[in-house]
């Protein structure tokens, strides 16, 4: 007779040595391709007769090397984290949004708007600006929450709704920027009426650095607690694991989606308040920045963590804030970073083949049979 007998104290240990693993996976394969990224960029540097070390310096330069550029980079990782949040939040519970750009630019312009009653009223800063926020987050999540209802009750593909819906969005923001709502003082660029100074978000006390980073690390520590530690979050994971299973188990998928997707645009809007009360001070074609697009790359080189986010939205903004620097020295477009930022979403795509494939990652069976 053959008995089956098992170390039942090992059991608890393998379950700790699992998620280790798993932990130390998501590290190494996303390391790996920024690391290949690098090599395969290098090769085009010097195909086209440039340094490479000398780039990459300059990048560390530009981005790392003095007070100036430290700070100069976390004010470009501002969007990019709440950006990165508007694609990360919606990929947890299984749904590919792609239209963080589109509610940045419409809640950029919504709170610019609605400054235009408040600050031609005499309404305090301390009142217009939360409104102008709130407004912002407000359009940002119901255009990205739509999106979302579409996918829950239409069934629409919501890649490329999402898509659709940015340049919509975008085409509101000119339609009225270029027409009813234009300043007439802006001749040559298409803008808003400008908010003013005292309507502008301040630096962080001590940083030449707007208060878009403070707000972006809370909210990626909120939401990084509301995916891990709540129900919410673990029903939004297992409707993002196995939709039938969720269905199964009763849980409200389609609500689920619809609130992720509201929370994502809410972020992307709350940017895009940010870029205009503390960087622009006014609606216009500046919006279209990229920063959702952008946004996307963070999330998935994070693997949509919302911790993990912060600092590699800090990385991104040090390669765009030594663009001017690499433009100067190698005589260089500007657009480089973005052929590097290709580079490195290709191979991050690519490098999601791997996940489960590396022995090294996998934990050995401690059963014994007698």
């Amino acid at each position: 007779m053959t008995v089956q007998t098992a170390d039942t104290a090992a059991i608890p240990k393998a379950g700790s040595n699992l998620q280790f693993l798993r932990f130390a996976e998501s590290i190494a394969i996303p390391a790996g391709a920024v690391v290949v990224s690098a090599l395969l960029f290098a090769l085009f540097l010097i195909v086209i007769g440039k340094d490479p070390i000398q780039f990459y310096q300059l990048v560390w330069t530009g981005g790392f090397g003095s007070s100036f550029s430290i700070q100069n980079s976390l004010q470009r990782a501002a969007p990019l984290i709440l950006t990165g949040l508007a694609f990360a939040i919606p990929a947890r519970i299984g749904l590919t949004m792609i239209g963080g750009e589109g509610a940045l630019v419409l809640g950029g312009f919504a709170s610019a708007a609605i400054a235009i009653p408040l600050v031609t009223g005499g309404v305090p800063p301390i009142v217009t600006l939360p409104v102008m926020a709130l407004t912002g987050m407000l359009t940002g999540g119901l255009w990205v929450g739509f999106t979302g209802w579409l996918k829950y009750a239409r069934g629409v593909n919501e890649t490329i709704a999402s898509l659709l819906m940015s340049y919509i969005a975008i085409a509101i923001m000119n339609f009225f920027v270029e027409g009813a709502l234009r300043d007439p003082s802006s001749a040559n660029k298409p803008s808003t009426m400008p908010i003013g100074d005292a309507y502008r978000v301040g630096p962080i006390p001590g940083m030449d650095v707007h208060w878009g980073l403070a707000w972006g690390i809370i909210l990626a520590i909120v939401l990084w607690v509301l995916m891990s530690r709540t129900t919410f979050g673990f029903a939004a994971r297992m409707t993002g694991g196995n939709l039938r299973a969720a269905r199964a188990q009763g849980l409200p998928v389609g609500w689920l989606m619809v609130i992720c997707c509201v929370i994502a645009g809410a972020c992307a809007g709350f940017a895009g308040f940010f870029e205009v009360a503390a960087i622009h001070g006014q609606a216009n074609a500046s919006l279209v920045a990229g920063y959702g697009f952008t946004g996307i790359l963070v999330a998935f080189l994070a693997r949509q963590n919302p911790l993990a986010i912060v600092p590699v939205a800090i990385l991104f903004g040090a390669l765009a804030a030594a663009g001017g620097v690499i433009q100067r020295r190698m005589d260089m477009p500007d657009a480089t970073i973005l052929v590097l930022q290709g580079i490195l979403f290709v191979v991050l795509l690519v490098s999601e083949t791997f996940y489960g494939r590396f022995k090294l990652f996998q934990v050995k069976s401690t059963g014994d049979r007698t």
